[in-house]
């Protein structure tokens, strides 16, 4: 077991490919498993957010200053911007919809790159966490950039669908270049989701996966389940809305496999 706080992002530039739900249903089940854990919403869809406090909850958070978006602005120490989820073991730094101008924000900073890094260096230090897990927009450019510079490694959650792989070419080329700056980024492998196993793209995907030098396809993959919709629409993880439901066994299965590799 490896000690001290382990920084994951959850990062794909196509939407859709679950990245919300796996962060928010993998920490969820990390803390369940005894650890302590930060989830940071780096996205302005507030996804993150909405998966953990009902809708009013995160719209006070968004317009007022218990948010990223401030905190970046500020460049604070983004300990300041930590509120408790209901759940045990479990916090979380929820975002606002101004995230659609942080690369603004970031354009006109000192060392942008290393921004986020620099707001979580206390918090990490502080050995408080033993995992800190950050969602990150389907994008690519500074902030995410800021987010892998943040982060020990990535893992990229890819949909199990024609359109899946589509741009995964593009997000290679971005972690390269990110590598350059940030030189110790691993990429913690890819988990596939919204499986519907009856159907051929799934192998497809696995094939085409498998085929990529270097890149650990996770064991455990996460089918297309109503479970998943009727726990976001109750804003809760999966895994503390339905427990025996089919993907909340699967999210615990991946957080294990995950700790596992600590």
């Amino acid at each position: 077991m490896g000690t001290g706080t382990r920084v994951i992002c959850f990062a794909n530039n196509k939407g859709g490919s679950g990245k919300s739900t796996t962060c928010s249903n993998v920490g969820y089940a990390l803390a369940q498993a005894g650890h302590r854990v930060l989830l940071i919403d780096g996205d302005m869809q507030m996804n993150l957010s909405l998966s953990l406090f009902d809708e009013d909850t995160v719209l006070g958070f968004a317009q007022g200053d218990k948010n990223l978006y401030e905190g970046i602005r500020r460049q604070d120490d983004l300990a300041e911007y930590i509120v408790h989820t209901p759940y045990e073991g479990l916090d979380l730094i929820p975002s606002s919809t101004l995230m659609s101008s942080i690369e603004y924000e970031l354009f006109t900073k000192w060392q942008r790159e290393y921004i986020l890094k620099k707001g979580l260096k206390m918090t990490r230090e502080s050995g408080e966490y033993d995992y800190i897990l950050i969602d990150a927009p389907p994008t690519l450019g500074g902030w995410v950039m800021n987010i892998l510079c943040a982060s020990d490694e990535i893992i990229i959650p890819v949909e199990a669908s024609p359109w899946g792989l589509f741009g995964l070419g593009n997000m290679f080329e971005f972690l390269d270049d990110v590598k350059e700056i940030a030189p110790d980024l691993k990429l913690g492998g890819i988990v596939i989701t919204k499986v519907d196993t009856r159907k051929n793209y799934f192998r497809q995907t696995l094939d085409t996966l498998k085929e990529l030098d270097d890149v650990k396809v996770f064991d455990t993959y996460i089918r297309v389940d109503s479970g998943i919709e009727w726990s976001q629409d109750n804003n809760a993880p999966v895994i503390a809305y339905k427990k025996g439901s089919r993907s909340a066994k699967e999210y615990m299965a991946l957080a294990q496999e995950i700790d596992a590799a600590r």
